[in-house]
């Protein structure tokens, strides 16, 4: 399989990469991690200007998602820089909310989409906890076919990321919606939020192999950098392929979803190459700042050519649709997972002791991989579903 950005989401990713590179996110995340929420609130308000959140939210909440490509664009961005707080939490729960319909819909759908509100998620087998809790406007929880917003944040327990603070939401809470509905609202869920942290992990591992290959050319041993020996080349050609390897099977449980969302009919036509996220049939609009647009055709889903552009046309090769969508998210979080942590391992031997330090801002990318590789799916119980089909 062969995906390709189209100009349009290559052209946000862009955006989000010079909003977050100006945003000094080190600072964002050593202030969140010491409770002041207050530098990380703003800068996700920034993102909810840039469309980031409305790409879980139907249009009819003043969203124009979902959109599962252009969500793993920008998610593999916010992984790129660490942005601290419940991203993958706040996209399923947008598929969760929307799924399940009724008053909570409208009171929250359009603050996440225009990023207002921070929300937590506590869904079935994964835990008793819910990230950032403590800033989150509301974590809601699910248990069987009962949707409830949990009484408050919980007990804080202990991570190993300090800017990812897990809580334990206590029972009961308000009931919000039940039936069959929040039952499948809760699959949808579940597998957005392993699909957007394999997407965070995923860009974590880049980040993290990126400063290393820069250290390593300017590290100098016996007079010679130390990137010249062979042995560190190996290791850092083993950690990028295991990212590229990656990237394919992320972007391929995006189209799978787009295909979910539309009833198997995304990529069923032939525009031209290049179409972008909108329709294709006219002006589309989106957030201000976003570059995307709220067309519904199969461009507008990115979810076409396994061999062109994403969303520019039709399936002309074998995909991961034997699969079904949520073993092929199982997939993707698998090996990005894997993949980011092993980044991680490689950035903190090549950087030697340096790279225990407090005072290196790698340490937080360092720390966060291995959070990422096991949220939402350890790569067994991934590689298990994946099996299961």
């Amino acid at each position: 399989m062969r995906f390709v950005l189209t100009g349009e989401q290559r052209e946000f990713a862009r955006s989000l990469d010079a909003l977050l590179r100006a945003a000094d996110t080190p600072g964002v995340l050593r202030a969140w991690a010491a409770g002041d929420h207050g530098p990380g609130r703003a800068l996700w308000r920034r993102l909810g200007d840039a469309g980031v959140f409305a790409l879980a939210v139907p249009e009819a909440y003043g969203g124009v998602g979902p959109l599962p490509v252009e969500a793993a664009v920008a998610c593999v961005e916010l992984g790129r820089y660490a942005v601290p707080g419940p991203v993958a939490e706040t996209l399923a729960a947008g598929v969760l909310l929307a799924g399940a319909g009724g008053p909570a819909a409208k009171e929250w759908l359009p603050g996440i989409a225009s990023g207002a509100a921070m929300l937590s998620l506590r869904l079935p087998g994964h835990g008793p906890y819910a990230l950032d809790a403590d800033a989150a406007d509301a974590v809601f929880t699910v248990d069987g076919d009962g949707l409830r917003r949990a009484p408050g944040p919980g007990e804080l327990s202990v991570s190993a990321d300090p800017a990812r603070r897990l809580f334990r939401p206590g029972p009961g809470g308000e009931p919000v919606a039940g039936g069959r509905a929040v039952e499948a609202a809760s699959r949808a869920a579940d597998d957005w939020a392993s699909f957007a942290t394999a997407a965070l992990a995923l860009g974590c591992g880049e980040e993290l192999l990126r400063a290393t290959v820069a250290y390593v050319k300017q590290r100098r041993q016996f007079g010679v950098a130390v990137g010249s020996f062979q042995a560190v080349k190996h290791r850092l050609a083993d950690t990028l392929l295991g990212l590229e390897f990656a990237r394919p099977l992320l972007y391929g449980a995006a189209v799978e979803l787009t295909e979910e969302l539309s009833g198997g009919r995304a990529g069923a036509g032939s525009p031209e190459p290049g179409a972008g996220v909108g329709s294709g049939t006219g002006p589309a609009e989106g957030p201000p700042g976003s570059g995307l647009g709220t067309g519904r055709g199969a461009g507008s889903l990115g979810a076409g050519s396994r061999t062109g552009p994403l969303g520019a046309g039709s399936r002309t090769g074998p995909g991961m649709g034997a699969l079904g969508a949520g073993a092929a998210v199982a997939a993707a979080k698998a090996a990005a997972g894997e993949a980011g942590y092993a980044a991680a391992r490689t950035a903190l031997q090549l950087h030697g002791a340096i790279g225990y330090t407090e005072e290196l801002d790698l340490a937080w990318w360092l720390r966060r991989a291995r959070p990422l590789r096991d949220a939402w799916g350890t790569p067994s119980a991934c590689r298990a579903r994946v099996l299961a089909g």
